[in-house]
């Protein structure tokens, strides 16, 4: 939708992905475990499918990186984008 909006050649998908036993691991509040338990209906990636995006213009790996390191990833690369296209 916001490719749309914005336009394809305005547009940059950044995709964080996330492995669900670390989202799981990071939840403090115990959504995913009321999830699981169906306390929670159509809840993404347990009791309602996910959708990854199809060919996002950078992944990272959450799981992997701190967010430190995945911040600095990022503006590396639109860095190096944004010099290439000048």
């Amino acid at each position: 939708m916001a490719k749309s909006i914005i336009g394809k050649e305005n547009f940059f998908e950044i995709y964080l992905s996330t492995p669900l036993e670390v989202c799981e691991k990071r939840d403090k509040k115990g959504i995913y475990k009321k999830a699981r338990a169906w306390e929670i209906k159509e809840f993404t990636g347990i009791t309602s499918p996910y959708e990854a995006p199809e060919k996002p213009g950078l992944e990272i790996n959450t799981g992997e990186y701190t967010i430190i390191e995945s911040l600095n990833y990022i503006n590396n690369h639109i860095s190096s984008i944004m010099c290439f296209e000048k």
